[in-house]
């Protein structure tokens, strides 16, 4: 049996993911794995076998030893994964000559829309440390979800393996099923996920955010369910599938810019102003303020022994809720959350403080929101302890002040601010952001698992409606004559609020002033709900420079499903605009030259560092005589030793 018969795996279709419409935005093709068993390999022409794979016969033999340490000589272990069909075709000609290798069909990924990449993840080789994890579920040559919804619905999407129970003649060739396949097992295919990612409004995402750093996150407040969430920088899906997928990936690891990372949920940001909001339903919650509530400001906010500036400085911009909320008051919610915290009723700042702690947990601030996507930020919102810490205690209302719009140490990521806008859109409940609507043939498991995306989350839900009233009222007056009229659109009430907040970061040594995160966040339509925005832009400014014309596209093509002519017109500037941060280059240098120095260290190869420290001057390995050369060894090394102190310096610093 072992030498007449060989058991083929044969590897099932994973599970089709689609959006909302139904369009297919993650499907199969097929591709061939080069399977090696090692102790069958007899009397074969390794040089001939090595140049037909434009290997040479050193990673021949490495990736014999590899295969057995990996899965022992008498298993099929993956010798060249996803071959090209050139390769293919070259191997299926002359297979004959080499026993022990065979070709086993791979469905891959493709992704047609070319879109979504930090959404639906890839899948890659399982590694032995996820067999040791799976209790040997999974053996050598397995494709799992690596990152994505690959990953978190694995089980759904894998499907089951099956066996082909194939006859060899006497030279290696396969030529028949064995007993007319009575013993062989079918493949199961993975089973389908039918998500609320709108693939049409992903893809204007994407191109809106080109060539920029930062989010956009568009929920459906009345599902929860995640409508578009781009990260920028981005890549294309299609990168790490086929033939070419580790050097895409480690050209993306690579790059400082990191553009695997998804800041929709990982990257943390000061909310600014677009926490006002909720800074306001907080109180109402609280009764510290009341939507008749107002406060005369002229220009800043001073209770404190230091001023607090405000944007506006006419008498009566924050003779109301509304207003402040209109006008972006600092002064207004800078008192505001000293009233929270000052509470009466509390016992002191810092049981005040933990109160409203525990507000900022009940919007999905501070806590991981839960979603199903792996490696979720949970943003911060400092505890008491951490203020102990910093101030020995000794703090007040007046350390922290600028909590109320949303900085000092308060960080939250996109997800989060754009979950929050769907509470007040919805008046005080949530539902847990979330992609996957249904899973095809849903078993008991797979209800399990989705029902705490479909439990209401009530978080203030008996504020009395004027009080919802006048935070939605002043959020529409933002666009209607505020901060925000960039996003108007006709025939829809907007509530929206802009925001920035000021940037830094350590570069060579020194700290950089960054051009202001512009922000952005808003739900439309007012009356009825049906997407929530939230758009961050780093360092690209005011939130309505940029965050809100974005905003306001993808509010216009979900909604009307259709662009106005000023909304193509800014589409086009708006997605040709290159906002990457200049500093980007300065950091990549460096991480490069480290890493050439480095290479250097390990193989004395210094064309690398060639133009990192003597791009005027000739390095070692030229006709200088070999003396010379080694006290230019020493030199080199010297002097990168030096820099690279400075260096290492300079990144603990940052």
């Amino acid at each position: 049996m072992d030498n007449a018969v060989y058991p083929k795996i044969v590897y099932p279709e994973r599970g089709i993911i689609f959006d909302r419409k139904g369009k297919a935005i993650l499907n199969n093709a097929i591709m061939y794995d080069m399977m090696v068993t090692p102790a069958e390999i007899k009397g074969i022409d390794t040089l001939d076998f090595c140049r037909m794979m434009n290997i040479d016969t050193t990673e021949f033999n490495r990736r014999i030893l590899d295969a057995k340490f990996k899965n022992t000589a008498v298993r099929p272990s993956i010798f060249e994964d996803l071959l090209t069909p050139e390769m293919q075709v070259r191997f299926e000609e002359n297979s004959w000559k080499f026993p022990g290798f065979v070709l086993v069909q791979r469905p891959i990924r493709v992704y047609p829309f070319n879109a979504a990449a930090h959404l639906l993840g890839y899948i890659a080789e399982v590694t032995p440390k996820q067999i040791e994890s799976s209790d040997a579920f999974y053996r050598m040559g397995d494709y799992v979800g690596q990152t994505g919804l690959e990953s978190v619905y694995e089980r759904v999407l894998m499907g089951q393996r099956g066996v082909q129970y194939l006859i060899k003649d006497n030279k290696n060739r396969l030529v028949g099923s064995y007993e007319k396949g009575e013993f062989d097992t079918a493949a199961i295919a993975g089973r389908g996920l039918r998500t609320y990612i709108d693939i049409e409004l992903q893809q204007l995402a994407e191109k809106l955010m080109a060539n920029k750093v930062g989010s956009v996150v568009a929920l459906d407040p009345k599902t929860g369910g995640i409508l578009a969430m781009t990260s920028g920088p981005n890549f294309n899906p299609n990168e790490l599938t086929g033939p070419d997928k580790s050097k895409n990936y480690t050209r993306l690891v690579l790059d400082v810019r990191a553009p695997l990372l998804n800041r929709a949920i990982k990257g943390q940001y000061p909310p600014g102003s677009t926490f006002k909001p909720i800074d306001a339903l907080i109180a109402l919650e609280e009764g510290v303020i009341t939507p008749r509530s107002g406060i005369a400001c002229s220009g800043g906010y001073y209770a404190c022994s230091k001023r607090v500036g405000c944007l506006e400085t006419w008498a009566g911009h924050a003779a109301n809720l509304r207003l402040a909320i209109a006008h972006s008051c600092n002064s207004f919610f800078c008192n505001t959350y000293r009233l929270i915290v000052d509470n009466n009723k509390y016992k002191n700042v810092k049981d005040g403080y933990q109160k409203w702690h525990d507000y900022m947990n009940a919007f999905g601030l501070g806590v991981r929101l839960g979603l199903d996507l792996p490696s979720e930020d949970k943003g911060n919102i400092p505890d008491t302890a951490r203020y102990n810490r910093e101030y020995r205690g000794q703090w007040n209302s007046c350390t922290n002040l600028t909590l109320g719009i949303g900085q000092d140490m308060m960080t939250a990521t996109p997800l989060q601010l754009a979950n929050a806008m769907c509470i007040i859109a919805n008046r005080g409940y949530y539902y847990i952001p979330h992609f996957v609507r249904k899973i095809d043939d849903e078993t008991g498991e797979d209800t399990a698992f989705l029902n705490k995306y479909r439990r209401k989350h009530e978080v203030l839900t008996h504020i009395p409606d004027d009080a919802y009233d006048a935070v939605q009222n002043g959020m529409h007056d933002v666009v209607e004559e505020g901060t925000a009229r960039i996003a108007k659109i006709p025939g829809i009430d907007i509530c929206a609020k802009t925001g920035t907040a000021q940037n830094f970061t350590i570069l060579d040594g020194k700290k950089l002033e960054l051009p202001n995160n512009s922000m952005f966040v808003c739900f439309a339509p007012k009356e009825d709900p049906k997407i929530a925005i939230a758009v961050t832009v780093e360092n690209a400014g005011f939130g309505s420079t940029w965050a809100g014309p974005i905003a306001r596209i993808l509010m216009e093509k979900y909604l009307n499903d259709t662009l106005q002519t000023k909304s193509k017109e800014d589409l086009e500037r708006i997605s040709n605009a290159n906002l990457m941060p200049k500093y980007y280059i300065r950091k990549q240098q460096i991480d490069d030259s480290i890493r050439a120095f480095q290479w250097f260290k390990m193989t004395k190869d210094s064309s690398y560092i060639k133009k990192y420290v003597f791009e005027n001057s000739s390095l070692p390995g030229s006709k200088k005589d070999k003396n010379k050369e080694k006290q230019n060894n020493k030199e080199e090394i010297a002097i990168w030793n030096d820099k690279k102190t400075q260096r290492q310096k300079q990144l603990a610093r940052t």
